[in-house]
């Protein structure tokens, strides 16, 4: 952040004395996960340590939850609502290239979306909270969850009764953004992130001779056909004031520039804010595909995959949220960002129990920050600092 001459204003960032008494051994813990990163359903190691460590501040621990998941109940002095903290553990498939001392030991398996520092940050609240436990009316449900990344470990954790015995009465998340600066704090009212929907699509011609065009089924003209007219659909099909976005990134077919393929392979994804707007665009997708290949002797295979549905802050928490955040981090550190098209497994909880999840700028304001799934991504680490104290601040608050 500037100050309009150029040079760097350093953030202002209200930590508690009892924060600022465990950081240093929330980063060390940031590190050491950082160090041996897994994969989705093979946080073994990260599992471990983190039931090790909920245990040590003598919460009641449940391990193996979706299969690596943990998770730590804080029962407070007095009787009272239970809101759950939750962070995701797993790393990605990447190469790091970032040169650090506590860069991945594991060749091709990085953190390189932040997991780590939200895995310490959470432990780094719970070992505020159990230090209080006395003057919390209520419980404290710490979810440490597996395979956020595109394998749907919240939707697990859901099923198995993580929002359950006790009940749930309100959940909160947030995700290091390096997309925002150091000592800001985004707060999103409604829906905050999109629905993602995946699909993958044959189409079946008959191939040929390039130079016999009409002794074929050409696969090659009616995936062209369908890509341009299926564009439609976002233009044409939906409320123009409704977000959504349709993106085909692969697409495989034939060989040889003089032979006509029998198929093509495209493979794709839909964004969309609305369950309403999901499920209308979804079913044009088919009506396009199947009136495209019709019409050009084409036949295909259309296999939709689901993926995380729309997440949607609650209002109340929301406001909640910013209230707590401006604690932190000053008024006007308190961002309203518009929706974001990517996804997040955090709408499973949010579907069930009011919540809300926020974003805790990253971007150190003096150096290049890298973006999320790149591998020299990098973070602030006074950021995990302001994680923890919004957490604590967050289930203090509602427990109030």
């Amino acid at each position: 952040m500037g100050d309009g001459k150029g040079a760097i204003v350093e953030p202002e960032i209200t930590l508690s004395p009892e924060v600022q008494e465990v950081l240093a051994d929330v980063i060390a813990i940031r590190r050491e996960i950082h160090a041996h990163p897994e994969l989705g359903y093979q946080e073994v190691r990260t599992a471990a340590l983190v039931a090790e460590r909920l245990q040590a501040m003598g919460l009641s621990v449940q391990t193996g939850v979706a299969e690596t998941g943990v998770v730590g109940l804080l029962e407070g002095g007095q009787p009272g609502p239970v809101v759950m903290l939750r962070a995701d553990m797993d790393a990605l498939p990447i190469q790091e290239l970032t040169g650090y001392p506590y860069a991945s030991q594991v060749p091709g398996v990085m953190h390189a979306c932040g997991h780590d520092g939200h895995t310490a940050a959470l432990l780094g609240a719970a070992q505020v909270l159990s230090a209080m436990r006395e003057q919390l009316a209520g419980s404290v449900k710490f979810v440490f969850q597996p395979a956020e990344e595109s394998r749907a470990g919240a939707e697990r954790m859901v099923q198995e009764g993580v929002l359950q015995a006790p009940r749930v009465d309100a959940a909160f998340g947030l995700h290091l953004w390096n997309s925002m600066s150091l000592g800001t704090v985004g707060v999103t009212t409604g829906p905050a992130m999109a629905a993602t929907d995946y699909f993958e699509i044959i189409i079946r011609g008959r191939g040929g001779h390039a130079a016999s065009p009409h002794q074929a089924v050409d696969p090659v003209l009616a995936a062209a056909h369908f890509l341009v007219t299926v564009q439609s659909i976002i233009s044409r099909s939906r409320d123009p004031l409704a977000p959504a976005v349709f993106s085909i990134g692969c697409i495989r077919g034939g060989d040889a520039g003089n032979v006509i393929p029998d198929e093509v392979l495209l493979r794709g994804t839909l964004r969309t804010l609305s369950q309403e707007n999901r499920t209308l665009l979804l079913k044009r997708i088919e009506e396009v595909l199947h009136g495209t290949t019709q019409a050009l002797g084409a036949t295909y295979d259309y296999d939709h995959r689901p993926g995380y549905p729309v997440l949607v802050n609650d209002a109340a928490m929301a406001d909640l949220a910013r209230e707590v955040a401006a604690a932190v981090v000053g008024k006007e550190g308190v961002l309203s960002p518009e929706p974001t098209m990517g996804g997040e497994d955090m709408a499973y909880y949010l579907q069930e129990v009011p919540g809300c999840y926020l974003w805790v700028g990253s971007a150190n304001p003096s150096e290049e920050a890298y973006p999320h799934h790149n591998a020299r991504f990098n973070m602030d680490e006074r950021a995990i600092g302001i994680a923890v104290e919004i957490l604590v601040r967050l289930a203090r608050r509602y427990l109030a």
